[in-house]
C-alpha cells in the first residue's frame, strides 16, 4: 500500500472528526427529543452509555471538555431525568453521574437514529459494498491508531 491511501483516509477522518461535521450530525439526531438533550448535552449522553457511571473530571476527556463544561451539560441532562448523581462509592466526597432508565431509552433511541442516518447514506453504494466497508472500519478502528 502506498502513502497515498493513507492521506486519502487521513483527510476522510478528518472531515469525520471536524467539530461542526459532529455538531450537524448531533443537532440531526437530537431534533425533537427536547430542550435540554441537543448537540450539547449529545456527547455526555453518549459517553456516559460508552463508560458507564463516572465523574464529571473522569468524562471531560472522553467528550473534550473541562470538568465544569460536563458538569453543566449533566445538569442539563439532569433537569430532564436522563442522568442522576450518586455518591462515588470509593470516595464519598465525589459524585458520579449515572444514566436513568429514561436516559438509557433516549441513548436507544439517539443509537437507533444514527443507524438509521447511515443506512440512509449508504443504500446507493452497490451490494456488499458497505458490509465490507463495516467490516474494514471495525477492524481499522480495532487494529489501527485508535486501538
Amino acid at each position: 500500500m502506498n502513502h497515498e491511501v493513507g492521506n486519502e483516509i487521513a483527510d476522510a477522518l478528518g472531515v469525520l472528526l471536524r467539530r461542526t461535521t459532529r455538531t450537524r450530525l448531533h443537532q440531526r439526531l437530537t431534533e425533537g427529543l427536547g430542550d435540554e438533550l441537543d448537540e450539547l448535552t449529545y456527547p455526555v449522553l453518549s459517553a456516559l452509555a460508552r463508560t458507564g457511571p463516572s465523574s464529571a473530571a473522569d468524562l471531560a476527556p472522553e467528550v473534550g471538555l473541562d470538568r465544569s463544561g460536563v458538569t453543566r451539560r449533566a445538569s442539563r441532562l439532569e433537569d430532564a431525568g436522563l442522568v442522576r448523581r450518586e455518591p462515588d462509592p470509593r470516595d464519598r466526597r465525589a459524585q458520579l453521574l449515572v444514566l436513568t432508565e429514561q436516559g438509557h431509552r433516549a441513548v436507544a433511541e439517539l443509537r437507533e437514529r444514527l443507524a438509521a442516518h447511515i443506512t440512509a447514506s449508504l443504500a446507493a453504494w452497490p451490494p456488499g459494498e458497505a458490509e465490507a466497508f463495516a467490516r474494514s472500519l471495525h477492524r481499522f478502528t480495532r487494529e489501527g491508531p485508535f486501538a
